[in-house]
């Protein structure tokens, strides 16, 4: 029964009108080549696969054998079509979460994370290594490496501009419930910290060493974010952000740069300001550093 549901969702798809080569840029010829792939490999069909490899196709997989030694094994195209194309009773469902595509002429690369299900059971999880090369006949898979573990699977969609948000809602309440552990943790070693003083710009560690008096305190200082933007790169491996914070300074604005890693989203680079309204300029340029009034432009 759940061959017959997938073979008439595919037929039916087939009947919607197809978007035109044409109209599509590289970057979605090549997600679409990669899809085709995998949607072969859910329909159990062998012919789907063939028509996106090059004749030239090669697999591998990199991984830590048991006796924890790094590992490439060279794996047959041919048997492994062949495997797809043999009548199964669950469906080889590889879920794909993200696509890093970067081309050069005639020549693409993909970094995909993946992980593959045997039915509705997880069997291991990593990343996909593909090599494709613009031919005749569109976009061909020439290459594909994985990875393969079974710790620490994606199991869903991530939702990159959540994750920022809550990363930063935590590090102002981190701040206010004095958690320095967690405050400098959301920081990755190398990150930044600018301060509204002329002077404060901090690295983390140097400002974790500087701040301990207010830390110790129940709260080092109290941030509440009024409005916060969150923008992310194609990859959605970077992000970068402008709030506006309500604080014992009257209104403030900060913007900032987080990087997805390992341990997920850290916060590279922080810059807070005091907000001073135009009218207020003549008051404030008294009591302004010396290179700050040099650079205020007047009205």
């Amino acid at each position: 029964m759940k061959y017959l549901l997938l073979v008439l969702s595919l037929a039916f798809s087939a009947l919607l009108p197809a978007q035109s080569d044409s109209t599509l840029t590289k970057e979605q010829a090549v997600i679409n080549t990669i899809r085709t792939l995998f949607d072969g490999m859910r329909a159990g069909d062998s012919t789907m696969l063939r028509a996106v490899l090059h004749p030239n196709a090669h697999l591998q997989s990199s991984y830590t054998n048991k006796a924890g030694n790094p590992t490439l094994s060279t794996g047959s195209i041919d048997r492994w079509v062949s495997s797809v194309g043999t009548p199964h009773e669950d469906i080889y469902d590889e879920k794909i979460w993200s696509y890093k595509i970067r081309i050069d002429d005639n020549l693409a690369s993909a970094w995909t994370d993946y992980t593959f299900y045997v039915g509705e059971k997880l069997s291991h999880c990593g990343v996909n290594a593909f090599h494709l090369v613009q031919t005749k006949a569109g976009w061909k898979i020439s290459h594909i490496t994985d990875t393969r573990r079974k710790t620490n699977c994606q199991t869903a969609f991530s939702d990159a501009k959540k994750e920022v948000n809550t990363l930063m809602d935590d590090w102002h309440k981190a701040a206010a419930t004095g958690d320095e552990d967690v405050f400098f943790g959301s920081m990755t070693a190398d990150g930044i910290y600018i301060g509204t003083d002329a002077a404060e710009r901090w690295g983390r560690d140097e400002m974790a060493e500087w701040s301990k008096e207010y830390f110790e305190k129940d709260s080092a200082w109290d941030f509440t974010t009024l409005k916060r933007t969150v923008y992310l790169d194609a990859d959605e491996e970077l992000a970068w952000f402008e709030e506006s914070l309500d604080t014992w300074m009257g209104e403030c604005r900060a913007s900032g740069v987080v990087a997805k890693t390992a341990a997920g989203w850290k916060i590279k680079h922080y810059h807070l300001s005091v907000t001073v309204p135009n009218d207020n300029i003549d008051q404030f340029l008294p009591i302004a550093t010396p290179s700050s009034k040099k650079k205020v432009a007047r009205n």
